[in-house]
Formats: C-alpha cells, structure tokens, sequence
C-alpha cells in the first residue's frame, strides 16, 4: 500500500490552525486568528482576537463606530499580538507567524520586536490603509519576510463526528 498523496502541506496546515484559532474569536464583526511556528515546524503560539485576560467581553463593547471608548478598537488584542503572548516562553527569533489577516502597524511592531522573521498571511483586504502601509515599510526596514499563503485547496471540513475517524 502507498501513502495517501492528497495530505495538505505545512503552510496549509500552519494557516488552518491560525483558522481554527480564529473561531475563539467573540468579535461579531472579525474574527482573525495566528499560529507561530518555528524552524522544525513546531506550533510555539496561537491566538485569536479578543479582549485582555481579565476583562470580561460581556462588559466591553464590540462596536466598530461611535465614541472611541464605546467602540471595541481601544480594548480589542489582536491575534497575532495574543500569539506572541501566549507563545510557550521561548525566543521566538528565526519563527513564522501565520495569520488569516495582513497584520496592523501595532502587530506589526510586536512581530519585528519579538524577532519573527517571517509573516505568512491569508487576506490583504486593508493593504491600501496607512497601517498595511506602515507595516509593509517597518517589515521591509527590518528584514522580515511577507507572503500571501499560497494552496492548492480552498477549503478544510472538519468534523466531530466520531465515526469518521
């Protein structure tokens, strides 16, 4: 008997568990979710964009306009900030992070100072606004690698159903 020919590869795998991170996600609006992974394909960080430990997200608001303090941006961690938090105490340089969104001039920052090296990303869909831009810049300045996931599949189904193990 061979082996199975049509198993994904590691950049479709690393990007499904940034996905399946994304649903912890209580954001109405956006869920987004990040895997770091360094050089022996080991998962060193996850997460997923929330509110900080401590704070309860019923408490907080998840509005995208009005009053700054009554909108979700001043609160909201973003996934790949939480990867790099929640990573398992290691030095995180030379590690890729994947991400289902091109990360803000903020995640940004907290990439290129944890010593990631590269970023792998799913959607650009922000790429024309000042933070992408600025990102771009920093990452470019600071030798950190950008690509958008490149797979030959466009979807996963995952099922709980224990039979179909």
């Amino acid at each position: 008997m061979k082996k199975r020919q049509d198993y994904i590869s590691w950049d479709e795998y690393f990007m499904g568990v940034a996905l399946l991170s994304a649903h912890r996600s209580k954001d109405p609006n956006t869920q987004v979710g990040a895997c770091i992974v360094n050089d022996k394909n080991k998962i060193v960080g996850a997460g997923y964009n929330g509110m900080p430990r401590g704070c309860n997200d019923d408490e907080f608001p998840w509005e995208k306009q009005g009053d700054f303090l009554q909108t979700k941006y001043p609160f909201i961690c973003h996934a790949e900030l939480n990867a790099i938090l929640n990573n398992i105490g290691m030095d995180l340089s030379g590690c890729k992070i994947y991400t289902a969104l091109f990360p803000c001039n903020e995640c940004a920052k907290a990439i290129i100072q944890s010593g990631i090296s590269e970023v792998i990303y799913l959607s650009d869909k922000y790429e024309d606004t000042n933070a992408a831009k600025a990102s771009r810049m920093m990452f470019a300045k600071a030798g950190v690698l950008c690509r958008k996931v490149k797979t030959g599949i466009t979807q996963i189904l995952l099922s709980f159903d224990d039979k179909q193990v």
